[in-house]
């Protein structure tokens, strides 16, 4: 097991494949193991790279998130690409580690060749965040399939981390936060949004979101997959694996 350290505090990741770096981030309430089953379909082409935010999956525990949380994750990330230590790497954030991942473009160019932005609201949250949030994770904790899956991901004490986690996003909610802490006009590293059409977890106007930012930015591109949940990564899979491939190389020098 792998740990580099973050604030003094231990941060988990693990390493699949071999090629040009790929650092996959995780989102809210999941870990590095969400991203396990999807690496045969990324390790013959990347060097994969799964970290776990302090807090969740194997990493050191905290005593409460902060309500701008992705932009923690966002300085968590950059932590990590200064710990490999392997040049300019290609991030590949989901649903909440979106935001980690082009908060983290936007801080430090230098240290990023592309970003994924799969499965997330853009730059605000929906008007109706706060109150499905709340709604959504009091049935998942009653329901055996999610919490199979945050067991699965956090460990024993996963109920914590998932009411720690509800408490900084709907203080994020409340307070109107900035999801991005630099202008996105000045983003200069590549960045593919991607996402589902029938992802019920993001808005429901995602396609104009993401053309909307697409257009702020100097070189971006926007796929919406028909059909899939939440995240498109997971639920199309494969071609989701095909698309991150050959934006990734496409960019790399």
């Amino acid at each position: 097991m792998a740990f580099f350290q973050y604030e003094g505090k231990s941060v988990f990741y693990t390493e699949y494949g071999s090629g040009e770096t790929l650092i996959f981030l995780h989102g809210n309430t999941a870990s590095s193991k969400m991203f396990e089953l999807l690496m045969p379909l990324y390790a013959e082409n990347f060097r994969c790279v799964l970290i776990d935010f302090l807090g969740n999956g194997k990493s050191e525990r905290v005593e409460s998130f902060l309500p701008d949380m992705w932009y923690d994750e966002a300085l968590q990330t950059i932590a990590l690409a200064e710990h490999l230590q392997c040049g300019k790497v290609s991030l590949c954030g989901t649903s909440g580690g979106a935001w980690a991942a082009v908060n983290a473009a936007l801080e430090r160019p230098d240290l990023f060749c592309t970003v994924t932005a799969d499965s997330f609201d853009g730059r605000t949250l929906n008007d109706h965040f706060a109150g499905n949030l709340l709604t959504e994770r009091e049935m998942a904790k009653a329901d055996p399939q999610a919490r199979q899956f945050y067991e699965w991901c956090q460990g024993a004490d996963w109920e914590k981390i998932v009411d720690l986690d509800t408490k900084a996003l709907m203080q994020c909610a409340e307070e109107r936060r900035p999801l991005f802490h630099r202008p996105l006009e000045s983003l200069k590293v590549p960045v593919l949004f991607m996402g589902s059409r029938e992802d019920q977890m993001c808005r429901s106007n995602m396609e104009e979101e993401y053309e909307e930012m697409a257009a702020l930015i100097e070189n971006a591109q926007v796929h919406i997959f028909q059909n899939g949940g939440h995240p498109a990564i997971a639920s199309n899979a494969e071609e989701a694996a095909r698309l991150i491939k050959d934006f990734v190389y496409m960019h790399v020098k």
